[in-house]
């Protein structure tokens, strides 16, 4: 079993200490999706786990050993860091070969993996002349070229555009079902939503969470109910009388905060409130996450405040 294991690992520079005394462990079969506030520490744990940097104390390691001690380490770990890292007048199927000739990986394998990022017809074209969504891809195609055990991925989203994003979905899917050990950060909370089965959140370089994505998302948002009625008046006498406190919304339509549909279906019901829709409000990862990571934010817009007009 591969898995990645991140035990007390610290990293300072300087005065500034980027990761905190960060343990976790990232295991094969799910999605794992790294999270946190930017200047949480993601990259820079990426980069201890990928051996690109030295930890100040502590250790991260791939299958029980360091990156720098893998024999072959394109067949073992696949990452992407950087989507401008490839040379920009090699074209991309020479900048993949380029790859695949230093591991000894055939040529047959660099064609499939530019065909399985949808890469086949560009192949030839210089990368400077590729877009950021394509640049993606390479970086991807770089990744997969071993078909290695565990993926590293650091905002594959970012530059896709949305066949792109329904695609880098599916394939995290798929190799996560395979078995692998899938590992991505991202800022984008309703994507990672989309793939992820497991998180790991950082802020300030300490972990804050390491769970399940459901019990993330259900410890720290309470349900809610949607409901709409031609007799609000009756509706909120109702739902005072047995505790609930029902917020109105401009579009007509109420929302009962820390409550179950079936509850307020069936108070409406005994009063003879004439509903007109009842419905279950999901709580999101961003809502779950928002309220973790309220405190832990770096860089945060300050609300302007309007000054008073001189008469």
């Amino acid at each position: 079993m591969t898995s990645i294991d991140v035990q007390a690992l610290t990293k300072e520079y300087g005065t500034r200490r980027a990761v905190d005394h960060l343990t976790f462990r990232v295991l094969p079969g799910r999605v794992t999706g790294f999270l946190g506030p930017n200047g949480a520490g993601k990259s820079t744990t990426m980069r201890l786990v990928l051996g690109l940097d030295r930890p100040t104390s502590g250790s991260a390691t791939i299958g029980g050993r360091a990156y720098a001690t893998l024999r072959e380490p394109l067949r073992q770990v696949g990452a992407l860091l950087d989507a401008q890292a490839a040379h920009g007048s090699r074209t991309g199927r020479d900048h993949v070969r380029t790859l695949a000739a230093s591991n000894r990986i055939p040529d047959s394998r660099v064609d499939e993996v530019l065909e399985e990022t949808g890469l086949a017809s560009v192949a030839r074209r210089r990368v400077k002349t590729y877009s950021l969504g394509m640049r993606q891809r390479l970086g991807i195609a770089a990744a997969l070229l071993g078909d290695p055990e565990v993926v590293m991925l650091d905002e594959p989203s970012n530059g896709l555009d949305p066949e792109g994003i329904i695609w880098i979905r599916e394939l995290l899917r798929r190799l996560a079902g395979q078995g692998r050990t899938v590992l991505v950060s991202s800022h984008l909370m309703n994507e990672t939503a989309s793939f992820a089965d497991h998180l790991v959140v950082l802020g300030k370089g300490r972990l804050l969470a390491d769970t399940p994505m459901r019990e993330f998302i259900h410890a720290r948002v309470q349900p809610s109910v949607r409901i709409r009625t031609t007799d609000p008046t009756a509706l909120k006498s109702v739902l005072a009388g047995h505790g609930h406190d029902a917020e109105e919304h401009p579009d007509g339509y109420w929302t009962v905060h820390h409550a179950r549909v079936e509850d307020i279906g069936r108070l409406a019901s005994a009063a003879g409130v004439p509903i007109l829709e009842l419905a279950s409000q999901e709580a999101t990862l961003e809502q779950a996450y928002l309220d973790l990571t309220a405190a832990e934010t770096e860089f945060t817009a300050q609300p302007s405040v309007t000054q008073p007009q001189e008469a």
